[in-house]
């Protein structure tokens, strides 16, 4: 706006006929001074907004090396959602966590993981309907691969996303054992929000239940029931509360057990 008013005043300036010209001189330096004070507050501002913006990055700290998250733990487990102990990175973008997701969806050890649930559950005739033998290991597979791959869809991306949830985990990485797994454990109810806020985890409490809630569709009617779908949510509520507690002491196994990086 000050650039306008100036190069205004200057155009009408030059444009004006010479029997006006005594006149410009009165009028002109008005113009300038005020265009020289008000030139220097919108200077200021416009940097006052600039710190907000890399504040992240100033803020994190340096993470020791025995206190790192690896990608991958023993170079099988995926751990992309893990975030070492005193990181403090900038919120996920919806992009973001849906490339999470995709990696611990569709990352090769998946399918391992999901082969060995489903050897056990055909061994153990866990639904009998499903049948047995090579064929009954089949129908298992395809069921067990679309619970993990709709469920980290939807706790990691989908409703994040919507509700402004982080839901990497943030590694503790001091402090007493049981404190530090009481507090892994405990992620699967407490999350922060995009300000860095804890609140209450409901991107992986209510997407396990919807999870649970689309497998009626695929399961047979006898597992349906309210009894057979709360045992199957006990289940993968556990199963990520460990998960996240392995993440936790990944880095102290490592290093003092294993003697070797993160």
């Amino acid at each position: 706006m000050i650039c306008l008013v100036t190069t205004a005043v200057f155009c009408q300036t030059a444009s004006a006929p010479e029997p006006q010209a005594p006149n410009q001189n009165q009028t002109n330096p008005p113009a300038q001074q005020p265009a020289a004070n008000q030139t220097a507050p919108p200077a200021k501002s416009s940097t006052a907004e600039l710190p907000d913006a890399p504040s992240h990055d100033a803020a994190q700290p340096e993470v020791p090396v025995s206190k790192q998250q690896p990608k991958r733990i023993l170079g099988i487990m995926p751990n992309y959602r893990a975030v070492s102990a005193g990181a403090i990175p900038p919120p996920p973008t919806p992009k973001e966590a849906f490339k999470i997701a995709t990696q611990n969806s569709f990352d090769y050890s998946s399918f391992i993981f999901v082969g060995i649930t489903s050897l056990m559950a055909e061994g153990t005739n866990a639904h009998p309907q499903l049948g047995k033998g090579v064929a009954g290991f089949g129908r298992y597979y395809w069921r067990g691969f679309i619970d993990k791959t709709d469920g980290n869809y939807l706790v990691i991306f989908a409703l994040p996303s919507v509700l402004h949830q982080d839901e990497r985990y943030y590694a503790k990485g001091e402090g007493a054992i049981w404190k530090r797994g009481i507090y892994a454990a405990s992620r699967i109810l407490i999350t922060p929000d995009y300000h860095g806020h804890n609140t209450f985890n409901t991107s992986e409490v209510f997407g396990r239940a919807i999870a649970q809630g689309i497998s009626t569709s695929y399961y047979p009617s006898h597992d349906r029931t309210g009894g057979a779908l709360a045992v199957k949510y006990g289940y993968a509520m556990g199963r990520d509360a460990l998960t996240q507690t392995f993440r936790e002491f990944w880095p102290d196994i490592a290093t003092h057990v294993l003697h070797r990086h993160p």
